[in-house]
């Protein structure tokens, strides 16, 4: 059974950083590329931020661009995202994601990822 785990969400003014883990489990997590969503409500979910099977290569939303990192440590079978210099219109439950891919590339639709975590929320006050 695949599960992927969320981590790290929480509370954090304006200007402050999270670093946000996805453990994985029941899958073989090098042959995968990985994914971080956000979902505010009333809204669709949105990408965030992709990796490589093997961290080589990334992608990033023009919104985080600059102020978000994501990586990968295969040994433990985790992906992170770390967030710097957070916004109130970051507040969003983040989700990461799994896609079987290792070819070297990535994805950002939502329709073209496996398997999917619960979920962990982000609040960014003003």
């Amino acid at each position: 059974q695949v599960q992927l785990v969320e981590s790290g969400g929480g509370l954090v003014q304006a200007g402050g950083s999270l670093r946000l883990s996805c453990v994985a489990s029941g899958l073989p997590f090098s042959s995968y590329a990985m994914g971080w969503f956000r979902k505010v409500p009333e809204k669709v979910r949105e990408f965030v931020a992709a990796v490589d099977w093997s961290g080589g290569s990334r992608h990033y939303a023009e919104s985080v661009e600059g102020r978000f990192t994501i990586d990968r440590d295969n040994a433990k079978n985790t992906v992170f995202l770390e967030m710097n210099s957070l916004k109130p219109e970051d507040t969003a439950v983040y989700y990461c994601a799994a896609v079987l891919l290792y070819d070297g590339t990535i994805r950002t639709m939502i329709n073209e990822y496996d398997y999917w975590g619960q979920g962990t929320q982000v609040t960014v006050s003003s």
